[in-house]
Formats: structure tokens, C-alpha cells, sequence
């Protein structure tokens, strides 16, 4: 029988193991329920995730998927460092009818009826949350926002507004504002070698946007997919909730291996890579690979959807020329993305398609999300327009690889023989490699202790990684911040690897509590 927490919440929450319902939604639905009822009190501190997790013997992936829930519902509320407590702002009332009425379910067994598809992108291994708060080192996918020109991008906004208002508040055109593909089209190709007119840009809300469309427009369900195997599991989640079926395919010194493609699902309808930068990995696809790969679409009618994330930010070289830049078949769909360039809550990308298909993608967009805001497109038009665009990019690459080298060295000070990392070419991150036999997911969880966020390789793989790392990103973070963390990071995974708890596969027993 499990021990009494200090809040008795184990003896509140009962899980039924052979139930087809998940463990985390029946932790949730329990934990909320007590809330509700008033079993909890408002500003009761719960148990640690560590802790509940050995109490209820669930892994902490469990607990923590039913925390986030209760989080983002408002349940809960909380710090790092000052534990999680019940929400003290939740109504009387609510707790009143809490009290009185059924118990409340989750979506998906309220609603039997959702669609399919629905379900499918709801019982997926993975999500995408929201993070709120300040960032935390090494978060991945985070720009040097407090590096951005905001006055300048204010000054920019309100020439805008007082210039041009009154035509950009009626609805725009769903491809995009003209002038903004215009200057996307001749950046793209000047900078990475991009091939494309005006009218084959299309203007989205991010770079998941332009996955979901792609998607939409290219797959019929069971269509089989061909990804990176670790790669960007927000792409997955794309192909998933298109009801495709993805072949993962593993990566070598020169990227996407197209025999092994071949061998797991020679019916492949589209690639999905990152030829440029591989995410998470961080390897560059040979010219051989490339071409191959362009081979393989032209002669099976095949979609090759590439994302160059990232590429503008190349330490060693000029960025390496898109993999578009070669397709002479009409067959690679290309997308990029602001948010990681600019600012996250920018929302938007684009996507560079055929002449054959702009048709078919911009129908889709009308139907999707109409239009990406407008007046924001014209700001980013001017700041592009203007040159402050291409400086930006030169200094953040200069800021970056320095951020980066801080980061190598205080991993070879602070965490020497437990982590190994290499300089890369490029991006705004690097996977550290932990000895062999450690499990990464263990350890992530046990530095996200120490207040870092170093997310598991094995989180991006869907098949067990020979070798577990944790994937760093260090372009939002000053080189001081880099190296404090670096130095939490070390301590955290010294005393885990000292109490064996982050060995076989697991969080030890001895590491609970």
C-alpha cells in the first residue's frame, strides 16, 4: 500500500491498470475530481510529481501529462522551486457545483462521436503545450528575443498605421499580402537558392501551419509518409492528424537514407526532411542524398515537403543552397518560418510550392484560416524591404555561435564524461550524448528538477535511439546564463548518475521522493 503524503492525495486518487482509459487521464480525472468536490482545498501543495509517481507506481510521464492538463484547466498553479498547489482562485461556485454534480470527463468520453482523426491526434505519444512564464534554459526552438529591434519594429508599426490603416483592415488575399511573397521570393532566392515567383509563395501562421496544409493537400489517409528517425515531432503530428502512416528511417553521416526508405515502404507518397540542418540531430544531407532523393520524387510522382528551420543561422560557410534550388520535376513543397528567426508570436512562415499545385494549396488556406493578419505582413514587408531583415540575421548568427561555443565549453568544465557535445555548422541547439546505458528521458526529468529544460532525443525518435542525449538549445540564452546552467545541469546529473537514477531504461526507486 502506498505511504501517505503529507497532502493524502494517494489515498484520493484510485487507478484501475487493466482499464482501457490512459493512466494519465485517470489521475487527472481523480485529482480533479477531489478538487471539485472540495476533498482538496485551494492552496493545498501537492505532492511532487517524483513522488506521486512511486506512491501510485505510474512512471512521472504519467503524472506529468495529468498535471499539465490540470494546469492548463486551471486546477492547478505553481512555481519551480515552490512547488505545485491547488488553484486558490478557483470560484465558490464552481467548487459548490463540483460538489453536487456528477463527476466531469475529458473531452474525448463526453463526446464518443469526435471524429477519427480527432482521436487519433488526442491519443498521440506526444503533444505540444503552450509554455508560459519565463523560458528556461536550454528551452529549444527559443530565439534571442531580447536581442530583437522592438523600437525599431514599433517605428516601423506606426509608419504603417498611420501610412496605409484603412486598406489593410478589410480582408486580405488568403495567399498572402503581395508585397510580402514579393520580397520572400527574392530573399529566398538570393540567400538559399530557392527557385520561385511571387505567385508561388504563401503566406502561413508558422511553420506548423505549413506542415497541417501540406498535409491536407498532399495525403489521403494511409498514405505512407517517409520521416527522420529522430526528427521534428510536430511534423508527426501533422502526418498523424492527416491519418498517414509514418515510416520512420534512420539517419547516418550523410543525412536521410534513402535504401533504407526504400526497404520499409517503397509505396512512399512524401519525404518529410530537413536536409539543411536535420532537426535534432544537426547533420547536413550530402549533395548524393539529394539528389537521389529529387531522383526518387520524379520518377514515383513522389512529394519531398522540406524545412529549413533554421538555416540562416550556417557558422563555417554560407548557408547551404535548399534542396528546392535543385528540383528541376516540380516536386519539392519548401517552408520556412519567422518565428524562429524573428520572434515566436510573430506566427508567420511560408510555404514555396509548384506552379502545378498553388491552386490547390491557396484553395485550402480560404478554407483553413482565411488569411494570416495583414497589417502584420506589411511590417515585416518594410523591415524586410528596408535591409533590416538581412542585418538582423548577421548579427544574431554572430550572438548565436557565440552562445553556442559558451555552451561547449561549459559542458566540457561542468559536465565532462557525462555529457558529450560537438560544435555544429549551424542552428540554434546541439544533442549532447549521454554515456551509453543512461536513459535520456530519466535524465531530463531529473535536470528539470534543477530548473533546465534539456529535452530527451528519444522524445523525437520513434525508435529507441542507439545512444540517449538531450537535445540544448542556447540561442535565447545570454553565454552567463549558458554557463550557470551548465553548471545546475552538471551537478543534477552527477547526483542522479551517483543514486543510479537514471540507468536501465528508468527512474530508480532510490530517486523517487
Amino acid at each position: 500500500m502506498p505511504r501517505k503524503t503529507p497532502s493524502g492525495l494517494t489515498l484520493l486518487v484510485s487507478i484501475d491498470p487493466d482499464s482501457p482509459e490512459p493512466l494519465y487521464r485517470q489521475v487527472y480525472q481523480e485529482i480533479r475530481e477531489a478538487i471539485l468536490r472540495g476533498r482538496v482545498a485551494p492552496g493545498t501543495r501537492l505532492p511532487s510529481t517524483r513522488t506521486l509517481a512511486a506512491e501510485l507506481n505510474v512512471s512521472r510521464n504519467t503524472i506529468l501529462t495529468a498535471f499539465e492538463h490540470l494546469w492548463a484547466e486551471g486546477y492547478l498553479e505553481g512555481k519551480v522551486g515552490s512547488g505545485t498547489r491547488v488553484s486558490r482562485e478557483l470560484p465558490d461556485e464552481l467548487l459548490q457545483v463540483g460538489a453536487q454534480a456528477t463527476p466531469v470527463r475529458p473531452l474525448l468520453s463526453r463526446t464518443p462521436s469526435i471524429s477519427r482523426r480527432a482521436l487519433v491526434v488526442a491519443e498521440a505519444p506526444f503533444h505540444l503545450s503552450s509554455v508560459s512564464g519565463p523560458p528556461r534554459p536550454f528551452q529549444v526552438g527559443l530565439p534571442a528575443v531580447r536581442e530583437f529591434p522592438l523600437d525599431l519594429w514599433r517605428r516601423l508599426a506606426a509608419r504603417r498605421w498611420r501610412r496605409s490603416a484603412s486598406e489593410l483592415l478589410n480582408y486580405g488575399v488568403s495567399a498572402g499580402y503581395r508585397p510580402l511573397r514579393e520580397v520572400i521570393a527574392s530573399y529566398l532566392g538570393s540567400s538559399r537558392g530557392v527557385k520561385c515567383t511571387a505567385d508561388q509563395v504563401l503566406i502561413v501562421a508558422g511553420s506548423q501551419h505549413a506542415l497541417d496544409l501540406a498535409a491536407r493537400v498532399l495525403l489521403n489517409p494511409g498514405d505512407a509518409v517517409w520521416m527522420e528517425d529522430p526528427g521534428y515531432h510536430a511534423a508527426r503530428g501533422a502526418f498523424i492528424a492527416a491519418e498517414a502512416q509514418i515510416h520512420p528511417v534512420p539517419l547516418d553521416r550523410e543525412g536521410f537514407d534513402l535504401t533504407m526508405a526504400l526497404e520499409r515502404a517503397p509505396e512512399a507518397r512524401l519525404a518529410y526532411v530537413t536536409p539543411s540542418h536535420q532537426f535534432p540531430v544537426g547533420v547536413t544531407m550530402s549533395l548524393r542524398r539529394r539528389l537521389e532523393l529529387l531522383q526518387w520524387a520524379s520518377r514515383s510522382s513522389g512529394w519531398i515537403l522540406e524545412d529549413d528551420y533554421d538555416s540562416e543561422f550556417r557558422y563555417v560557410s554560407r548557408p547551404i543552397s535548399a534542396l528546392q534550388g535543385l528540383d528541376e520535376d516540380g516536386r519539392v513543397i519548401y517552408t520556412g518560418t519567422f518565428s524562429k528567426v524573428l520572434f515566436p508570436s510573430l506566427r508567420l512562415g511560408y510555404l514555396v510550392v509548384p506552379d502545378e499545385v498553388v491552386d490547390a494549396f491557396t484553395a485550402m488556406l480560404v478554407f483553413a484560416s482565411t488569411q494570416a493578419p495583414t497589417i502584420e505582413q506589411a511590417i515585416l514587408t518594410d523591415f524586410i524591404a528596408e535591409g533590416h531583415f538581412e542585418r538582423h540575421i548577421r548579427r544574431m548568427r554572430s550572438l548565436y555561435h557565440e552562445r553556442q561555443e559558451a555552451l561547449i565549453a561549459t559542458v566540457n568544465q561542468e559536465v565532462k564524461g557525462l555529457l558529450e557535445v560537438r560544435a555544429a555548422e549551424a542552428g540554434m541547439h546541439l544533442t549532447a550524448w549521454l554515456p551509453p546505458g543512461i536513459d535520456d528521458t530519466a535524465a531530463s526529468e531529473w535536470v528539470a528538477e534543477a530548473g533546465v529544460s534539456a529535452m530527451p532525443l528519444s522524445a523525437f525518435a520513434v525508435e529507441p535511439p542507439e545512444r540517449g542525449g538531450l537535445v540544448l538549445g542556447y540561442a535565447g540564452f545570454t553565454a552567463y546564463e549558458v554557463r550557470t546552467a551548465g553548471r545546475r545541469l552538471g551537478s543534477a546529473l552527477r547526483s542522479a548518475l551517483a543514486g543510479g537514477g537514471v540507468r536501465g531504461g528508468h527512474v530508480c526507486s532510490q530517486s523517487a521522493g
